[in-house]
């Protein structure tokens, strides 16, 4: 019981942190901001002129999830980060001594926060996909159903991008527990979310390539958006929204073990 009781606090403690800071809200407004513009400019700009043309629509609408992981990442690392730089770690370890609650409750609101702004945004997306993609030849006729939340493959593709970009926050909330300082924080995770697809671009070697895409956090967890095509997938959507959520836990464990170790 009293466990929870310091948790609750904990994590009150960290969202008061998270609400009365205004560069978080500003941060967490262009995640929204990012998503659509992103997504709605490459739907408005999309083109299906024939039956057949080997585009999927939902993960069109949803392009915009790609750059806005960014600012994900950075949410989470200022989390940490800031602390770190200000020397505020220290008042939040005397108030919470126990460094796993610390790192919990962080977890538990930054998930929160970035699931707040990234629920809004991604419904947002692919509304502005069904509206602005049959102007662009993607209709019936051409094989492409209006886009509904109704469709099975187009309901786990929305649920799994805000899934997605909650899982890098985490990453990035690992990795900034880890190495503390918030610059280094961010280009270890904006490196490592990369590096698999520019090393899948430079290698030959097909199976090669499809094993990096099956390892990597962001292509195999951005398979989550895929609905056509799924058999020649490096991996299935759920599949490789897994192994994001690996990449999450190995780098919270990490990260937690370190902090509970070192000194402030």
């Amino acid at each position: 019981m009293r466990t929870t009781t310091v948790l609750r606090r904990a994590v009150h403690a960290e969202w008061t942190k998270l609400r009365t800071d205004p560069g978080h809200a500003w941060l967490l407004l262009g995640l929204a901001a990012v998503t659509v513009s992103v997504s709605a400019a490459v739907a408005a700009t999309a083109r299906c002129p024939a039956a057949d043309c080997g585009q999927d629509q939902v993960r069109l609408s949803l392009t915009g999830v790609t750059p806005a992981q960014t600012i994900a990442a950075i949410v989470a690392v200022l989390a940490v980060g800031q602390e770190y730089g200000t020397g505020l770690i220290h008042t939040t370890l005397a108030a919470v001594p126990r460094r796993t609650t610390v790192l919990a409750a962080k977890a538990a609101v930054v998930s929160a926060a970035v699931g707040a702004a990234a629920i809004p945004a991604v419904l947002t997306s692919v509304l502005a996909g069904r509206l602005l993609l049959p102007g662009n030849g993607f209709t019936p006729a051409h094989g492409h159903a209006a886009l509904s939340l109704t469709d099975g493959p187009t309901l786990r593709a929305v649920a799994g991008s805000v899934l997605y970009l909650v899982l890098v926050a985490l990453l990035a909330l690992g990795i900034a527990a880890a190495v503390r300082d918030a610059a280094v924080a961010t280009g270890v995770v904006l490196g490592l979310l990369y590096l698999f697809p520019l090393l899948g671009h430079m290698v030959t070697d097909p199976q090669l390539r499809r094993h990096l895409a099956q390892i990597g956090p962001m292509p195999a967890g951005l398979a989550v958006q895929a609905t056509t095509d799924l058999r020649n997938l490096p991996i299935g959507p759920w599949a490789g929204l897994g192994v994001l959520a690996l990449w999450a836990a190995g780098a919270l464990l990490v990260g937690g073990t370190l902090l509970r170790r070192r000194d402030a």
